[in-house]
Parts: C-alpha cells; structure tokens; sequence
C-alpha cells in the first residue's frame, strides 16, 4: 500500500501577512480574510495585529453598498458595472454577503458562480461571506474585509447585501454610496418608503427597464419622484433606470455614482461620514465585547441558572432579572 506523508500547514506570520495583502497577493488576501471570520482567540489576536499593521494602506478606496430584494438584479448589475470599471483602469472588490446555511454556517448562494465574468478578472476580487446570525444581512467581519481590500490596493469596493428583511441601515453606515435596486411591478416603490430604507439611499435604480416593462419603469419612477416631491426634504431623489441589456444605462449609472462621490467630497459629507461611521464602529465594538465578557464571566455563570430558574418558574419578572444580574456582575467586577 502506498503511503504519504501528512503536509502540515505552517501559520503565517504578521509579517507575511501584511507584505502578501499589501503586495495585492489574493491568495494571502483570502487567508487573512478567512483569520478574520475565524472564533479562535489565537486567531483573533493574529488578525488585530495584521490589521493594525496595514492600516496606513487603508482609507483609499470609494465604498458602495447595494441592498435590494433577493431576485432585483444586483448580482447581475455589480458584474456590468465592475466590468466598466476595470476597463477604467480601476481595481474591484466584491464582498457579496451570503444567506447562511443552517446546516454549516457557510455560504449558500455563492456569488463567484453569478459573476462568473468579473470573477475571472485579474483585477477583481469576489468574496462570498456568510451572513451568519448578524443584523442587516452584513457579515460580522465586513468593516475588517473592506479595510483589507484597500490595504491590497483595490480602489473600488462593492458591498452587496442579501437583501432578506433587514433595513439597510447596516450597509449605509460602512459605505459612502448607498444604492437601492428595486423592481418594477412588485409594489417596491411604496414598501421602500414605508421601511425608511429609502431615506438612506443616495441613488434608487429600478433595474429590467427593458422591453415590456420600460413603460412600467417610467412610470414607476414618476411615482417615486412624486413620493420624494412629498416626503423628503431634501428635494428630489436621484433616481435611474437600470437595464443589463443596456450598457448605456450601466454607463449612467456609474456616471450619477461618480457625480454623487464629487458632491460628497467638496460639501465635506465625505470625510465627516468616514469618521462617524468610524466611531459608530467603535461603539458597535464596545457593546459587543461588553455583552460576550458579560456571557462568558464565571460571575453570570454562577448567578444565572438561580434568576433563570426564577423567570421559568414566574416568580420574578425578566426585567427584574435581567437588573439582578447586572448587579451581581457590577459588583464582583467592582470587588475583583
């Protein structure tokens, strides 16, 4: 019987790590994504470090979250549109965020295999992430991913939602161009206004304008603008009709993208919303950690199952409980 011997894979160092990210390296880039996502403490730590380390290659790029109902085209559109963009001489980042599956956690629709052209791309970069258990359909390690793309050199970040009932508020407080893609026929129109989802957008497209449904597109947009006359105070929305079977259309688009990212960057919108979203992800940090050192002190430990037992049982209120506790946990952190 013929035998073989076991390859152990060897750890990177931070070093290598941030000479191989830095360098555009994709394959470095992949591990080092993969470190981020990673549960184990060790890994953790090596990441912090790595990140910090590259951050000074960070902060370059131009950052545009796409969030739209699951069938609207988003897929379809980043793949024209990065397509355009890598022929203007620009480098892309997709971190198109998976619905998870229950199952193994991982990644179920996989958008390499929907943007098969822009994936084969040397200057794009695709990376399909479970949403896992986060709000917003966003991945936990977003902020971290688009930070690790810019260290690697691409100017262009794409963040695409999964778009399954969450509000967008997510994917607007980590990119500076926020689209929303709707459908014509679906009543998107009045549902997007009723969830405030598209208060947040800077550029609504309503996607498959094209054959029979242009009229509907037209007049879809019409609504819309009445909507907007109505209800927002800041005027009329920037609103287009998007088509994959019309490249000019994809042109305008990146064109109006373009053109919003200039307004931005001489009103000051630009750099005052890059250092908001930076403390928001600070504070979001803080209240994450506070929350697991909380779960997972030998404090709650000991002084849960007494309170659960009591909640279970009717004899004392959730919310009694919960400030119970939160007594118990000051104190011992007070008396450490």
């Amino acid at each position: 019987m013929a035998t073989g011997t076991l390859k152990i894979r060897r750890r990177l160092s931070v070093e290598e790590y941030c000479e191989g990210i830095i360098k555009g390296n994709r394959r470095t880039l992949s591990k080092a994504l993969t470190l981020a996502e990673s549960q184990k403490q060790e890994d953790r730590q090596l990441f912090q470090e790595v990140l910090q380390k590259v951050m000074p290659y960070t902060g370059k790029s131009l950052r545009i979250g796409i969030t739209g109902l699951p069938g609207a085209g988003k897929s379809t559109l980043i793949e024209n549109a990065g397509t355009m963009l890598i022929g203007q001489g620009h480098q892309v980042a997709v971190l198109a965020v998976d619905p998870s599956s229950a199952v193994t956690g991982g990644s179920i629709l996989g958008d390499k295999t929907r943007m098969s052209q822009l994936s084969s791309m040397p200057q794009a970069f695709i990376r399909p992430s479970p949403s896992g258990h986060s709000l917003g359909g966003i991945a936990a390690k977003t902020r971290e991913s688009i930070l690790l793309c810019e260290a690697a050199g691409f100017d262009i970040i794409i963040v695409e939602t999964v778009g399954i009932g969450q509000t967008g508020a997510e994917v607007y407080n980590m990119t500076d161009i926020f689209l929303l893609m709707l459908l014509t026929g679906a009543g998107d129109e009045l549902q997007a206004v009723k969830k405030g989802i598209s208060e947040l957008a800077d550029i609504i497209v309503i996607n498959k304008a094209d054959g029979n449904n242009e009229e509907k597109a037209q007049q879809m947009k019409k609504s819309l603008e009445q909507i907007f006359d109505q209800t927002n105070k800041h005027g009329n929305k920037n609103i287009l009709l998007h088509s994959s079977l019309k490249s000019n259309r994809t042109e305008h688009l990146l064109d109006a993208i373009s053109n919003m990212q200039k307004h931005k960057m001489r009103s000051g919108q630009f750099l005052q919303k890059r250092k908001t979203q930076n403390l928001d992800w600070m504070h979001a940090e803080i209240n994450k950690l506070l929350i697991q050192d909380f779960y997972e002190s030998n404090i709650y430990q000991s002084a849960s199952e007494n309170y659960e037992k009591q909640v279970i049982e009717g004899s004392c209120p959730p919310a009694l409980a919960a400030k119970k506790l939160l007594e118990v946990y000051r104190k011992g952190i007070n008396n450490f």
